[in-house]
């Protein structure tokens, strides 16, 4: 069995929400989905910060559940998650989940992004994504995000 990748990671909470992931939850999410030596940052964020990022960073004039930020790829992947919360819960209710396992599924998401996955290239890149997320959530007992 080979080592795991080194792993620098920093947990900001931008914001106050009843039920927020702790660090060391947040950091088995981030170990999970981890393929490579990575230096992220992990940020929790309110609406109005959330949005502020799409729109510079996206140009799209609302917020949206999770932006990834991709700084360096080479020998270590360097990149942020921002993780707007009303989005997210907004999301868990309309879908009928439990916030913690959609949380779970956006720093995953999040993570694989910072790695190379992309859902957007097409359908076969997709298929892989999300099978991705379906095995690296699966070992918390939590059901396939995509059904």
């Amino acid at each position: 069995m080979s080592p795991k990748p080194e792993l620098s990671l920093a947990v900001q909470y931008a914001c106050t929400w009843n039920g927020l992931p702790s660090r060391p939850q947040v950091r088995r999410w981030v170990c999970a989905a981890q393929e490579q030596a990575l230096q992220a940052t992990v940020r929790f964020v309110a609406l109005d910060e959330g949005l502020k990022l799409n729109h510079e960073y996206r140009g799209k004039d609302v917020p949206t559940n999770v932006l990834s930020f991709i700084y360096e790829s080479a020998s270590v992947v360097m990149g942020d998650l921002v993780i707007c919360l009303p989005v997210v819960a907004q999301e868990a209710r309309t879908q009928g989940k439990p916030l913690k396992a959609h949380m779970a599924h956006m720093v995953v998401h999040g993570m694989l992004h910072l790695q190379g996955y992309d859902h957007e290239t097409g359908p076969r890149d997709a298929a892989r994504m999300e099978a991705k997320e379906r095995e690296i959530l699966a070992r918390f007992g939590i059901p396939d995000p995509y059904t």
